[in-house]
């Protein structure tokens, strides 16, 4: 969570503490305070002398296992550490509950607050739609490793077998095929997994999310994908470690297994399967090293 907010808060700001819980996206009682600058226990007071204004699916406090796993998770927000740790479960608040909290808290911030709230709400609840395929396709893809994976521990072996598979080509509209390959590829890697790929966003975290633990991740990139501070920085809060070098004198694509193993991408992973292309390990082991130097 955000410290030091400055007020009216940004939409950045917003957006890094609205969480999805019980499947909805909700933001924490002591996050609104801070935002409309009162204190939590004020807050929360204000609340509830309007109960019968917030009902269940606008306000519902979380059970003790969501409030453990969403500490485990993030960041505790300095409203809530600074008076030495709160008594009670966070309340969680819905988009209605936000929305009647205007009501409630009658000021000029509360109002401007309220508006920018709403609007984050909004753009992330596109962006989930929007890309709800690709979620979906990226759940099964993690199922079917779950069911297989004494398979994948023999598949990744660095010996070389007469079924591994050297290169593929995926044409357009198999995106679960591809998927499913890169994911492979990336959680070969033991040590590091560097990744040449100038367009990268949040598409390309997910898909190297799923990397083993322990793991260190470098994305090599010319920065023209989408890609922010603040992206890299939730990833390290639950997959570290990820950096990110910038270098513009790369035109293809490469994904590097533990300095061994080099393999060229016909497209950058986050589109994968979107138009034909190609996945083709590269053999030469002058090629390997010369191309591992260059990232180092």
């Amino acid at each position: 969570m955000s410290e030091n907010p400055l007020i009216p808060a940004g939409d950045a700001q917003i957006k890094s503490i609205i969480y999805t819980i019980r499947g909805k996206q909700v933001i924490l009682d002591n996050d609104l305070a801070m935002l409309y600058q009162v204190e939590t226990r004020v807050f929360n007071q204000a609340v509830n002398r309007n109960s019968n204004r917030f009902p269940e699916h606008f306000r519902f406090q979380l059970t003790e296992e969501e409030y453990k796993n969403l500490r485990s998770q993030v960041v505790i927000s300095s409203s809530e550490g600074s008076h030495g740790g709160r008594r009670y479960k966070p309340y969680a608040f819905t988009e209605q509950g936000i929305a009647m909290l205007s009501a409630v808290l009658r000021s000029d911030i509360a109002i401007e607050v309220s508006i920018k709230i709403m609007d984050s709400f909004v753009e992330m609840r596109r962006f989930l739609i929007s890309n709800a395929a690709v979620f979906e396709r990226l759940d099964r893809v993690e199922l079917k490793q779950l069911e297989s994976d004494e398979k994948l521990e023999t598949r990744f072996h660095y010996l070389p077998t007469q079924s591994e598979v050297k290169q593929n080509i995926f044409l357009d509209g198999h995106i679960y095929d591809a998927f499913s390959f890169i994911i492979d590829l990336i959680k070969k890697a033991k040590i590091k997994l560097p990744l040449i790929d100038n367009y990268v966003d949040t598409n390309t975290l997910n898909l190297l999310c799923k990397k083993e633990s322990g793991v260190d991740v470098l994305i090599v990139t010319a920065g023209e994908g989408r890609l922010t501070t603040k992206d890299s920085t939730k990833f390290n809060a639950q997959y570290p470690k990820l950096t990110i070098k910038t270098m513009s004198n790369f035109h293809d694509r490469f994904l590097i297994v533990d300095d061994l193993e080099v393999y060229h991408i016909g497209a950058s992973i986050k589109d994968a399967g979107k138009k034909s292309f190609g996945i083709s390990k590269i053999e030469d082991k002058d090629l390997i090293q010369s191309l591992v130097d260059k990232v180092r």
